[in-house]
Formats: structure tokens, sequence, C-alpha cells
């Protein structure tokens, strides 16, 4: 009989809303963690009840409830790298940095900056943004906005690439965090482009534009794929490009749940 061996994997962390249609938010999160090999996780923000075409309620947990899971994983599963995702108000985001600031050697972490959702429900309230962009994202790696939260943090317009590049120097200069600004909703792009910048580094990421598919959770499966690759070891721009192929083959590879496209969960060696 032979010796059964117990490989150890490596811990990322999601801090994010419940999707209860399993296509965005921590399901998406765990799924994509779980993908690269990497044990998932969770401390879960916000409830929501939800399907891929709409949002019919939305319940916040209680701050101090958050910070509560937050030192149950640390206590026992200390996480190599962390992403957040929805975390909705302003006393959320409060408790996250005061938690994370009590750690001298914090993980590499990852800010998608959820504020609205496809079917166009608000995700992030109105008071919030500012204690994002001021106290939240200084801690972080890495800020992933789509090209509507990049305009928010940037105030500026966004409608071609040129744009994008501006748009995140100006985030890196706020918060000296490396910003990923991702341009797949850019009007009349044949490809889907990507910027990274990191104050001194700019790669421009580009990937074939899958027409005629609308999918639910393409944010949140990249920024966890970011995570996921770090906490294996990888350096940022390196994790950057692989998440780049990883949220492109899920795409490209989607399959249907119902009536309904989903992204696939691609198999990254």
């Amino acid at each position: 009989m032979r010796p059964t061996t117990h490989p150890r994997r490596p811990i990322a962390l999601t801090i994010a809303g419940s999707d209860s249609g399993g296509g965005a938010g921590i399901q998406a999160d765990l799924k994509t963690f779980a993908a690269l090999g990497v044990h998932g996780a969770s401390v879960v923000t916000c409830l929501t009840a939800q399907n891929p075409k709409r949002i019919l309620g939305l319940q916040p947990c209680e701050p101090r409830f958050v910070r509560q899971q937050l030192s149950a994983v640390f206590e026992e599963l200390p996480p190599k790298a962390i992403k957040t995702g929805m975390l909705y108000s302003a006393e959320i985001i409060r408790e996250v940095v005061g938690f994370l600031s009590t750690h001298k050697k914090k993980p590499p972490l990852i800010v998608d900056p959820v504020s609205i959702a496809t079917s166009g429900t608000p995700l992030l309230q109105p008071g919030a943004v500012d204690v994002l962009r001021y106290d939240l994202l200084p801690m972080a790696a890495l800020v992933t906005p789509n090209l509507s939260e990049a305009e928010t943090l940037a105030g500026i317009e966004i409608s071609e690439p040129e744009d994008m590049r501006h748009a995140a120097q100006i985030i890196w200069k706020q918060s000296r965090c490396a910003v990923l600004v991702k341009g797949g909703h850019l009007k009349r792009a044949r490809e889907a482009v990507d910027i990274f910048y990191d104050g001194k580094n700019e790669l421009m990421l580009t990937a074939p534009f899958i027409q005629k598919v609308s999918l639910h959770g393409t944010g949140c499966t990249y920024s966890a794929a970011i995570a996921g690759f770090l906490a294996r070891g990888f350096a940022l721009p390196e994790a950057v490009g692989h998440a780049k192929t990883y949220i492109t083959e899920a795409i490209a590879q989607y399959s249907r749940a119902g009536k309904h496209p989903v992204l696939s969960s691609p198999y990254f060696p």
C-alpha cells in the first residue's frame, strides 16, 4: 500500500458579499481559488437575494461580526493573499481596515471596488466611497476597478485606452497602490484591454473580445484569480498576467446553468 501524501495548500481569503445565484461574490471567489489549487477562506459582508438577472434584496452583516469572522480566519488559517469585493458600507470598510492595521506583516490585499451590480443595484453606499479611497486603498497592493469604478475614483470620463492609462495614473497618485483598470466594457472595442500601472511599470493586457454573451461575476473572478496566484507565490505583475489568461479562458469556455451563461472554472496547473 502506497503511503498517502497530504500536500499543503496556500490559503487565500475573500471578504465579500454572498450571491445566492452562485455566479459572483463569495461563491465565484471560492470556485476560482479551488480551480487554482488554493484553499479559500471567506468573510461574508452582505447577504443578497440574487439571481443572474436581478437582486431582490440585500442584508449587510453587522460590522462587528465581520471583524469576528476575520479574527476566526486569521487565528487558524492565515492567508497568503486577500481580496475584497462588495463591502457595502463605510462601517464595514473601517472594520476591515482596523483589523488589518493590527497585523504588521499583512498579506497582499487586492481591492475590487464593487459599487454597482450588473442589474444596476447599488452595492456601495455613497458615504463609503471616500473611506474606500482614502483608508482602504493605501493598504492595498492592487485595486481592480472596471470603467465606471475607475471614472469615480479618478474623477474623469473614460472612452478609450488612453483615458484608462490616465485614470490608472491618477488613482495610483491618490493611493500609491498598483492599479488594474479593466476595459471589458469599453465601447467599440475589438479586444478586451486592461491597463496595469504600479508607479513604474505599465502593462497593456489584451485578449480577444467574446461577443454576444453577457456573463455575471467576471470582475469577482478576475480579482480572485489575482489573489489566488499571489497566494501561490507569484509576483504581482505575473499574477495579473496569469489571471488575465484565466478569466479569458473562463469566458471563452462558458457553460449554461438553467438558461443563463455562467463562467467556467478552467484548470490552471
